[in-house]
């Protein structure tokens, strides 16, 4: 049941008349939560029992830290929801990957290793609610927040329908207090939560599906062909392809909570516009780049220690984040170069700030490089294997070829794309809406809504589900 869909659009109306007819809190909490559970169900019913169950057992295991008596105790319950959450979400995701590894090393020695077996299929969103279930008993554990009385109230902000499978993730700090205070539909909400859906459903049906992705895809399905013009087209197309499909999600789950009475945090702040490489994951993917800060790299010591361990640190937390998106070595690969330039950025600064100052004519020059960067790694995140990266590396020496109507339009689109977010740079969607006037937002909207109606594209899957 996608955002996109036909049939979402029929659950949804049929939420929102239950929750604004429904009395009571606590009924509209109830009737959000069975809500989540069939939005999730239908994705896979047996898969709704996995995300039950780890939320009650993160529910239990927190009220078992928070009454530890000693901290041996409360590190030793830590750990067993860290141990479940991340053994659970590695059987799922990473099981194949590792057991491919495992023989490949063990046919060095001679031993030979049973193919994987057991079929397991990926439950969609485990990667998003697994972190935001960890965040809470983390939280707890760290004294910064009590844990929640109610199951039903956790087992809500856990499985929240509109954030559930791609984000983004949510912090128990910021979903708790809004299980307080009663909410409930509004006609202001409703407005905004229409605006919030209809930019992310134009960014994800006319953009990612009927601009981008076409090109993209008859790129990488053809790699021995490939000319230097249709790769560096088809680069710049995945780069507004996975941002517009993965903001577009964002930007439908936001419109969609509020809608509800709800808010979730932002999640993209213009990363094409970015002035460094720690400033493109200020506004990349904020939910899971916060998340991984605060739990990892602040767990391993930050930049505490000095400059060797920071770096470490550094790469360590964008190794395991790139593999957080999937179980395959060119997402480690991703992870680590954008770690190495993490690094990089940092030792720079350190020995002299004022090479990364952005200022003058170094903000445009250290803006380009930022960008040239974050596009050319997009290339092995695409690419299904080392191979395949280094196939369409390979078409960057090939001769140049005319380029077709399909790529010369997603050119213009990716250069739109980057003027707008230079535009709003340091602006949300909230604030570029409330400079619009009425006599311009009404014919723009109208225009949004006959391009997304009239998308000749085909309708893909969000291309975050797979992590």
């Amino acid at each position: 049941m996608q955002f996109d869909s036909l049939t979402f659009l029929l659950f949804f109306a049929i939420v929102l008349a239950g929750a604004a007819l429904t009395r009571g809190w606590g009924a509209r909490k109830n009737l959000l939560l069975v809500a989540s559970y069939v939005f999730y169900g239908a994705w896979s019913p047996a898969f709704t029992l996995l995300l039950a169950g780890a939320s009650i057992l993160d529910w239990m295991l927190a009220q078992r830290i928070h009454g530890a008596g000693s901290s041996r105790a409360r590190r030793t319950w830590l750990a067993t929801s860290i141990a479940l959450n991340i053994g659970t979400l590695a059987l799922f995701k990473y099981g194949p990957f590792l057991h491919a590894n495992l023989a490949v090393l063990l046919a060095g020695v001679g031993v030979h290793l049973d193919p994987w077996s057991l079929g397991l299929v990926l439950p969609v969103g485990i990667s998003f609610y697994t972190f935001q279930s960890v965040s809470y008993t983390f939280d707890v554990y760290r004294r910064r927040v009590a844990p929640i009385q109610s199951l039903r109230d956790f087992c809500l902000f856990v499985a929240f329908f509109p954030q559930l499978v791609a984000g983004p993730i949510v912090r128990f700090t910021t979903f708790a207090p809004q299980l307080v205070a009663a909410r409930a539909p509004s006609w202001s909400g409703l407005a905004h939560g229409a605006l919030w859906m209809l930019w992310g459903l134009f960014e994800k049906i006319v953009l990612a599906d009927t601009v981008f992705a076409p090109v993209a895809d008859a790129a990488w399905s053809g790699l021995s062909g490939l000319s230097s013009s249709v790769a560096l087209t088809a680069s710049l197309a995945f780069a507004g392809q996975i941002f517009c499909d993965f903001a577009g999600y964002s930007c439908c789950a936001i419109g969609t909570a509020r809608c509800l009475g709800f808010e979730l945090p932002l999640n993209f702040r213009n990363p094409y516009a970015a002035v460094g490489f720690s400033d493109f994951w200020r506004r990349w993917h904020i939910s899971l780049s916060t998340w991984l800060r605060d739990y990892l790299y602040i767990a391993l010591g930050g930049n505490r220690g000095g400059a060797l361990r920071t770096y470490r640190n550094l790469m360590l937390t964008m190794l395991l984040g790139g593999l957080w998106h999937g179980a395959g070595w060119n997402f480690v690969l991703w992870g680590g170069l954008h770690g190495a330039l993490l690094s990089a950025e940092r030792f720079w600064r350190e020995r002299d700030g004022r090479m990364l100052e952005a200022r003058g004519w170094s903000r445009p020059l250290w803006a380009v490089t930022t960008l040239i960067a974050v596009v050319a790694l997009w290339i092995p995140f695409r690419s299904p294997d080392f191979v395949s990266t280094m196939q369409f590396l390979h078409a960057f020496s090939a001769p140049w070829t005319p380029l077709d109507f399909a790529a010369k339009c997603a050119v213009v689109a990716f250069a739109l794309l980057l003027v707008v977010q230079w535009w709003v740079r340091d602006r949300t969607l909230d604030d570029v809406i409330a400079r619009v006037p009425n006599w311009l937002l009404a014919p723009a909207l109208a225009l949004l809504i006959v391009l997304i109606v009239l998308s000749p594209g085909e309708t893909n899957a969000f291309i975050y589900f797979q992590f």
